[in-house]
């Protein structure tokens, strides 16, 4: 069966741009040229074709990754995404940014990344069943809870962390919860993980604007990506007080100036599986908001989304990096130029990565604990992450995302020499 064929939303290759980003740390904080060569590799990154039995009787063969960036403070930590983009070299930059994330927010994890080259929108539960299964098989040798812990990425969510979950346990003959995190709480799952990426972006921002005497009451915040990361911070952040003005997913948005209906937007993409024909307000496309007149721009949906074309139409001073990578370098110039304070991603969607972290924690000592401890610990991890972050960029006159990546290079640079090279 012929279908039409797919573009891409990756503009650049983004392993050559974390690659321009690590060079760029290193000559502005003095990192030894030694230590980038090591930094710049992946350490290690296995492709896989996944056959999968398909509901009319056919077999399709998926291929799929996973990558090691490094390992250097601990076993590497990292999601899996199942999306019609994947390539090789995108999930080695999102290991390597896996492994500043781990390293900015102290946490004893290295970077790692997995991804399946599909669209999961147009597979049946059974057949999702089928190849996450087989594609755990493959690496199964790979990963573990002392060696590379996935987790939920773009197109994946609990439901394929328990069919990993269950079927590196049926390889092992016992049940081991520290294989991966963003588990159902039904068997093993940490309370607080599923609005974790998106809670950790509102404490960052509610820092941010207390460094600049503004609270979130009255902000006028745009949201793109209308999924777990999205959703959430939408409505978290107008549960304290900010109008979301604007949403938008990959089928459609809409704006509303005097703020958006939020929980009819929940049950519409409940119902509809997007939010195309949403009412209450002025369809917009995902290009459309990111020019919205707003305070606050969040990207939760994709990489490279910011980019030197739109970035001059941006009328937001702050914008919160939901998703990985979605501002290019090229746009990070000109909106610095432009006054604008980027939330890099690295910091402000670590929440997730922590409360995995509590999870595989709590999974290991077989010991749970309760949701209000769960987002004490993640907003004091979250916020002095910040504030350390924040304490950079005011001392070496960088952005942010320069802050952030070299308080993380260096943690990680330190570790490496630390360790020595082997052998």
């Amino acid at each position: 069966m012929a279908t039409a064929a797919h573009v891409s939303h990756l503009r650049e290759n983004p392993y050559l741009l974390a690659q321009q980003q690590l060079q760029k740390v290193a000559d502005t904080f003095g990192v030894d040229d030694r230590l980038v060569e090591v930094l710049k590799n992946c350490k290690k990154a296995v492709e896989v074709s996944i056959p999968t039995s398909m509901d009319d009787g056919s077999v399709q063969a998926f291929a799929g990754y996973r990558v090691t960036h490094n390992i250097a403070r601990g076993p590497s930590k990292g999601g899996i995404r199942y999306h019609p983009d994947v390539t090789l070299d995108e999930i080695k930059a999102l290991a390597m940014w896996m492994t500043w994330k781990c390293s900015l927010m102290g946490l004893p994890f290295g970077g790692a990344k997995g991804g399946v080259i599909c669209d999961p929108k147009q597979l049946t539960p059974r057949e999702l069943e089928r190849m996450t299964r087989r594609y755990t098989s493959e690496i199964v040798n790979e990963i573990g809870p002392e060696k590379d812990i996935p987790a939920p990425d773009v197109g994946t969510n609990a439901q394929t962390m328990a069919w990993i979950f269950d079927t590196y346990s049926m390889n092992k003959g016992h049940s081991v919860l520290g294989v991966v995190t963003g588990k159902p709480l039904a068997i093993g799952g940490s309370l607080g993980r599923e609005e974790a990426t998106a809670r950790g972006a509102t404490f960052c921002l509610r820092s941010a604007l207390q460094r600049r005497d503004r609270s979130v009451q009255g902000i006028r915040v745009a949201v793109q990506g209308f999924g777990n990361v999205g959703a959430y911070f939408a409505k978290l952040i107008a549960q304290q007080g900010a109008t979301v003005v604007a949403i938008s997913d990959s089928t459609g948005g809409i704006y509303n100036p005097n703020g958006v209906d939020l929980e009819g937007a929940f049950e519409h993409k409940r119902n509809r599986g997007g939010l195309a024909d949403l009412n209450g307000g002025e369809p917009i496309t995902n290009d459309d908001l990111i020019a919205i007149d707003c305070d606050v721009l969040a990207p939760c949906a994709l990489e490279q989304v910011v980019t030197e074309d739109n970035a001059d139409s941006i009328r937001a001073r702050v914008i919160v990096e939901g998703a990985n990578g979605p501002v290019t370098p090229a746009a990070d110039a000109i909106l610095e130029e432009n006054g604008v304070l980027i939330i890099p991603d690295v910091l402000a969607n670590a929440g997730g990565v922590v409360v995995s972290y509590f999870e595989w924690v709590q999974g290991l000592q077989e010991y749970f604990w309760k949701e209000d401890e769960v987002n004490e610990r993640l907003n004091e991890i979250i916020t002095r992450a910040f504030d350390e972050t924040w304490a950079t960029y005011e001392s070496r006159r960088v952005s942010m995302r320069m802050a952030a990546y070299g308080l993380a290079v260096q943690r990680v640079a330190e570790a490496t020499v630390t360790r020595g090279l082997y052998p």
